[in-house]
């Protein structure tokens, strides 16, 4: 067989496009968000309403395993960056959970508290202010949000008792709670009772006669208290949200679970001190360096202290002036 000889042009032509092909796969095997749709790679950022790269990697990873598991059939999933303040001032909530549904093309950023912890007087303090969260843990009974990998699981609702909303006029409290499991450091989440559940509570309360009511004690007493809406405040480490975006929360996975990530996670905390792990600047400033409270090291605390200062016996709710 007698072989042609090809030009010179053209063999340097097909090694400029081989070089070309070669930088572009390399480009593409090495650019970490190159999976991202450019859609939501346009909602990352630090501002308010956006999302942090690393947050949005770590969700997005965790959704992505759970729906190959099977686990997992829901279009949507959540995320959470308790570094984020919760309060900015004058009544404005930060808005830092994430609500987001690729095949809708979706993303919302909504409020949501982040755990209270506790103040142990003449022990220990590991209490977070409104704004930001200084400290975090799985201890049971420490208030203080975990970070780390959740899946929702079922919704319970419970009655809380009556309020008033108008002239002589009484509604129910009737308050959904949704479930959380959670894996590694957050695998105690159903022991702690841990999940997400409007911010709204009844305070100050008494028993007012109301015999007809489904709700009736044995004498005829319901509750009634006054409705606290806490939005803007801590939680006891469950992740809480406005009534409003509670009602839409929880129609989207009841009897439908999805993932939820919260960051940070103990290591990011760890990594804070070496300046090798995103935090929001404005809270870091505010708070310092944050603190991680494992459960090992905390749970003997909280359980000496409650043998110490034993609670007052439960004291009888009163009954309702005038019921």
């Amino acid at each position: 067989m007698r072989l042609r000889s090809v030009p010179l042009g053209v063999v340097a032509l097909l090694s400029l496009l081989v070089v070309v092909i070669a930088l572009t796969a390399s480009a593409r095997s090495f650019g970490a968000r190159s999976d991202v749709p450019a859609w939501l790679q346009a909602h990352v950022g630090n501002g308010d309403g956006q999302i942090a790269q690393v947050v949005l990697e770590r969700a997005r990873a965790l959704y992505l395993k759970k729906v190959a598991q099977g686990a997992v059939k829901n279009s949507c999933y959540f995320a959470m960056d308790a570094t984020r303040p919760g309060d900015m001032g004058n009544g404005v909530l930060g808005r830092r959970y994430y609500v987001i549904c690729e095949a809708e093309q979706s993303f919302r950023a909504i409020s949501s508290g982040h755990g209270s912890g506790r103040n142990l007087k003449g022990v220990v303090n590991f209490a977070n202010g409104r704004r930001c969260a200084k400290n975090f843990g799985n201890a049971l009974d420490s208030s203080l949000t975990a970070g780390g990998a959740y899946m929702t699981g079922e919704a319970k609702t419970s009655f809380k008792g009556y309020y008033r909303v108008g002239a002589k006029q009484d509604t129910v409290l009737l308050r959904t709670f949704i479930q959380f499991d959670g894996e590694g450091e957050a695998a105690n989440a159903r022991q702690r009772v841990i999940g997400g559940h409007a911010a709204q509570v009844l305070r100050g309360m008494c028993l007012r006669k109301s015999p007809k009511s489904s709700y009736a004690d044995h004498d005829g007493y319901v509750p009634f208290g006054k409705l606290v809406d806490y939005a803007g405040g801590r939680s006891n480490g469950c992740t809480s949200w406005s009534p409003a975006d509670a009602r839409q929360m929880i129609a989207m996975v009841k009897n439908n679970p999805t993932t939820l990530y919260i960051y940070p996670e103990s290591r990011d905390i760890a990594a804070v001190a070496k300046a090798g792990a995103y935090w929001n600047a404005s809270c870091l400033k505010e708070i310092g360096t944050p603190k991680f409270w494992p459960r090992k090291t905390l749970e003997p605390i909280i359980a000496q202290y409650k043998k110490d200062h034993p609670e007052p016996p439960p004291q009888p709710v009163p009954i309702c002036k005038g019921s």
